[in-house]
């Protein structure tokens, strides 16, 4: 389950790099909220972890033919200027600006952050083929979701959650709130639903917008 508990943003922006940008752990715990661009100044507000507060202080400014991201500091680790310049140029990216508080400011053309977007869904999408039927969560037999990971249906075995199955909700709720990060368009709520693969029968459904109620 290793792509499971270790999608991290580092892997997105410095793949098929080896800079030791230290990796973020998929939540067993906390919810996620989704991020929003940075020109209409939302943030993410459901968070329970100081973990993934900083996935949604990843801010997206999505300009007339670039893209900037800026990436928290705990993502971008003990790396200097002179390596972010590297990986910048190995990448073809405008720039990568380090910047005083530690965060890094990536610029690329729009066709690059929608490379950057389709290699997260594919490893988003690999994350969930794993889930299934694994040692984690056997009664798991298909997990669906919509294109921008709001909307998930996941069919098992189970006429009960079991209590891996319960956890793993919060898991979804981090997938698509990243995404929605970093695609810079805020995901109102992300939807989990069980699904009873015999009966067909709707187990539960949870709703992240929920979460912030209760805060």
């Amino acid at each position: 389950m290793k792509k499971l508990m270790t999608v991290t943003v580092a892997s997105l922006l410095l793949l098929s790099t080896a800079c030791g940008t230290p990796a973020a752990s998929a939540p067993s715990e906390p919810a996620f909220s989704a991020g929003t661009q940075k020109s209409e100044n939302a943030e993410a507000s459901t968070s329970n972890s100081s973990g993934l507060e900083d996935f949604a202080s990843i801010e997206v400014d999505k300009g007339l033919f670039n893209v900037e991201l800026t990436i928290p500091k705990d993502f971008v680790g003990d790396q200097t200027q002179e390596e972010l310049d590297k990986i910048s140029e190995e990448k073809g990216y405008k720039s990568i600006t380090l910047n005083a508080d530690g965060s890094a400011t990536y610029i690329m053309t729009k066709n690059q952050h929608e490379d950057l977007l389709e290699q997260y869904r594919t490893q988003i999408r690999e994350s969930l083929d794993e889930m299934v039927g694994s040692d984690t969560y056997p009664n798991i037999t298909n997990i669906d979701s919509n294109d921008n990971f709001t909307e998930f249906t996941i069919t098992t075995k189970s006429t009960e959650l079991d209590m891996a199955e319960s956890f793993s909700v919060l898991n979804f709720y981090m997938y698509g709130g990243m995404y929605s990060v970093f695609d810079g368009k805020e995901a109102d709520n992300i939807s989990v639903t069980f699904v009873n693969a015999d009966s067909g029968e709707v187990i539960s459904t949870s709703n992240s917008k929920d979460l912030e109620k209760d805060q």
